[in-house]
């Protein structure tokens, strides 16, 4: 495992200006833009290299040559390769996460390496609450950033849900705390750094994933435990409290979220579903789920100097179990921040979700449709397909990323005692897809496709659904996989998606 030197190779935001900067990687998700724009901003020679070509990256490049704020006579671009002199000339580098420094000789031959997330931890001043797991980052940071806003703080979200914090590093101070969402790779790129110290950290439900990168769950673990590794015993780490899915745990046994407790030197709070009630909280720390005095859901905190649990969250508009998990958390978050309880039920109250995670966008004769394109490991499209309270038209398949398929492919033909059977089943052609078949087969499981396109799922659901009453239907796209020969990333799926289904069901 790679491990960087300590510090930042700037030690001051002025120390920028006239240097020579590479961006290695430009792309089109707008973390790459961003680095160019700030480096821009505060005076450097900024060389933007990738190995996509200049049509391939045309919005992007478009985007920043017709903005009138921005000095481009410093910006060149290296496009379609990657030239070794480009980086042992450069001052330093700025990583793309997505970039594997081992083995990279461009990337040896970098004299300093940086990352958007690298410099802004240097240079910002907020308490930085942190988010990073398997299942359920995105909806955590996003309900904690809502919330945090609708509590009075001017509150910031970035990292990995494709904001980069470069752009709003310098209205940062020590009032306005900043929600990161961290992917292992990016906390990989902070290794030694000691950079990261979060005010509160948060690991959600760890399940295998990236496993065609890491090809095994400990270097994978490694790389998520660094988010509490600078912690002090002034912050807080909240974990899991309960078992891990079966073979996914440590190889030494236990539960990730033992082990992890174990590590942190922060202050451990647990989160829980099933396993804490009212008559065993008092030996527990944390949030659990639990009813109120009418017997309706509720999420509830018992922390450090309470003698009583007090109730943080009721109603969600978010459908899903895993999102009262997620929702919880960012319940927690807030009051951890100083948030009343009460004030943390009527805020997480209105939280009305985000965008491609179980997002509802479009009805047409009574039939909802839900955009879950953000669901790329299996477990998640499991979990989509039973969070309605029925059975649904599920959506699903792509192309496989070294995952286990097991989790989808027994949610779908019963082996893994499914609630809510699917109504109807719709595969997009893929890799993962052509795993689970047999399995489906097997079963004698119907299904429709695989297609190879969105248009012709969507044009085959229309026929069936035209055939019949379908009143309060519910249709839900979750991949459980990638698709990125049809797609840049699961946001452009999400919104082809979205936009060929307002087409056709108009």
């Amino acid at each position: 495992m790679y491990t960087y030197k300590s510090g930042c190779v700037f030690n001051t935001l002025e120390d920028i200006k006239n240097k020579n900067i590479v961006v290695m990687g430009l792309g089109l998700n707008g973390g790459g833009e961003a680095c160019v724009r700030f480096f821009l901003k505060h005076g450097a020679n900024v060389l933007a290299t990738d190995m996509k070509t200049k049509e391939q990256l045309l919005p992007t490049i478009k985007k920043l040559s017709e903005d009138p704020e921005l000095d481009t006579s410093r910006l060149t671009y290296r496009l379609g390769e990657h030239l070794i002199e480009d980086f042992e000339n450069a001052d330093c580098v700025i990583k793309n996460p997505g970039v594997k420094i081992e083995g990279n000789k461009y990337l040896a031959a970098a004299r300093a390496i940086e990352t958007d997330i690298s410099i802004f931890l240097h240079f910002t001043k907020a308490p930085v609450i942190a988010v990073t797991g398997s299942k359920g980052k995105s909806s955590t940071v996003s309900a904690a950033y809502y919330g945090l806003n609708k509590a009075g703080f001017t509150a910031f979200l970035g990292g990995n849900i494709t904001v980069s914090p470069l752009t709003f590093l310098e209205k940062t101070n020590e009032n306005t705390p900043v929600v990161l969402e961290l992917s292992s790779w990016q906390l990989a790129d902070l290794r030694g750094r000691g950079a990261l110290k979060p005010k509160i950290c948060v690991i959600t439900k760890i399940v295998p994933d990236h496993q065609n990168w890491y090809h095994a769950m400990e270097p994978y673990v490694a790389d998520k435990r660094l988010i509490y590794a600078d912690q002090t015993a002034a912050d807080y780490s909240i974990f899991d409290y309960e078992g891990d899915e079966p073979g996914t745990g440590p190889e030494a046994g236990g539960t990730w979220g033992d082990f992890f407790a174990s590590e942190t030197k922060a202050q451990v709070l647990r989160y829980a579903k099933d396993s804490v009630t009212d008559e065993t909280v008092h030996d527990f720390s944390g949030v659990y789920q639990s009813k109120d005095e009418n017997g309706n859901f509720c999420g509830k905190a018992m922390l450090p100097g309470m003698k009583n649990p007090e109730i943080i969250m009721k109603n969600l508009i978010v459908p899903g179990e895993h999102m009262k998990i997620n929702a919880l958390n960012a319940a927690l978050i807030l009051k951890l921040m100083g948030v009343p309880s009460e004030k943390c039920v009527e805020i997480m109250s209105t939280w009305p979700g985000i965008d491609h995670r179980l997002q509802f966008f479009h009805e047409n004769n009574g039939v909802r449709f839900f955009n879950d394109s953000c669901a790329t490991v299996p477990e998640a499209a499991a979990a989509a397909s039973q969070s309605f309270g029925k059975p649904v038209y599920l959506l699903t398949g792509g192309t496989d990323k070294g995952l286990e398929l097991t989790p989808l492919a027994d949610c779908l033909t019963g082996k893994a005692n499914a609630k809510f059977p699917v109504k109807a089943l719709y595969l997009l052609a893929g890799s993962a897809t052509d795993k689970i078949l047999p399995a489906l087969n097997k079963a004698g499981v119907k299904y429709n496709g695989p297609f190879n396109s969105l248009n012709e799922m969507l044009s085959a659901l229309k026929n069936n659904l035209s055939s019949a009453d379908h009143k309060d239907d519910i249709v839900v796209f979750s991949p459980g996989a990638t698709s990125f020969g049809m797609f840049t990333n699961e946001f452009d799926r999400g919104n082809k998606y979205m936009a060929a289904v307002k087409e056709l069901f108009k």
